[in-house]
């Protein structure tokens, strides 16, 4: 286990060239039988190839895949990047446990260029410079505390620092998440698992990302925003953001 995460350790990505040809995002996600089932049956409602060619995902990326360990992503960009790119999963350690491990070993012998990183939520840990990431529905919980998880309160700034530092210039950061009506924001994370559009843009300008631009593909109008994420009536369809951030060159 050690080897494989030591082997994605201090290397640096050749820089991506703006002319690099679009990822085949739309091949992966078709792809279904080198994907999971339980996988393929959340594309309705992710709709990862619309999303993915918003955020421009292309040929040899580098590709950090922050909260990535049921392999969603990682099944669909690592193909898509093809030999020359590279996905790197980040999983929380209050989340890993051995049948992640055992799926990732499975992933990783179909695609070797996919790689694995695990510490602690409130320490990411993501060596290198990449030129792309996607936080899908887990933004918030940088926001979320809890005893039974292990999850400390953390500060925002900090972990956004990281998540910055761990960027090249130029590189993109896309955000999806659940929608929430303006309150605040930690007892709304505590309480619904959802977080207001602006904290989160106001989030990553501190940071020093510019927001570049932001899609609709998610968004569903008849979600009010005031029921918990995984209520059955609106798991799988609540409105969500999608925004486009780049880390200046």
């Amino acid at each position: 286990m050690r080897a494989i995460f030591l082997a994605a350790l201090l290397v640096t990505a050749v820089p991506v060239a703006a002319s690099a040809a679009p990822a085949d995002v739309k091949a992966s996600v078709a792809a279904t039988a080198a994907r999971s089932e339980a996988n393929v049956k959340l594309d309705e409602s992710r709709k990862p190839a619309e999303v993915l060619k918003f955020l421009g995902l292309r040929q040899g990326m580098w590709v950090a895949d922050p909260f990535g360990g049921n392999l969603y992503w990682a099944e669909i960009t690592a193909p898509a990047v093809g030999p020359k790119g590279r996905v790197t999963i980040w999983e929380p350690s209050q989340f890993y446990d051995q049948k992640s491990l055992d799926n990732f070993n499975a992933l990783h012998a179909r695609q070797p260029n996919v790689w694995m990183r695990v510490s602690p939520m409130e320490s990411p840990d993501l060596p290198g410079k990449y030129d792309f990431m996607l936080i899908n529905l887990d933004y918030h919980d940088v926001y979320w505390q809890s005893e039974k998880y292990g999850i400390p309160k953390m500060d925002p700034d900090q972990w956004l620092k990281t998540i910055y530092d761990s960027m090249k210039p130029g590189a993109v950061v896309g955000v999806v998440d659940h929608v929430a009506n303006p309150g605040d924001t930690r007892d709304t994370v505590q309480k619904l698992h959802r977080i207001d559009p602006n904290t989160v843009k106001a989030d990553f300008k501190r940071a020093g990302f510019v927001l570049e631009a932001e899609s609709k593909i998610l968004r569903n109008p008849a979600d009010d925003h005031s029921l918990l994420v995984f209520d059955p009536a609106i798991r799988g369809k609540t409105d969500r953001f999608v925004f486009r951030f780049r880390k200046p060159k």
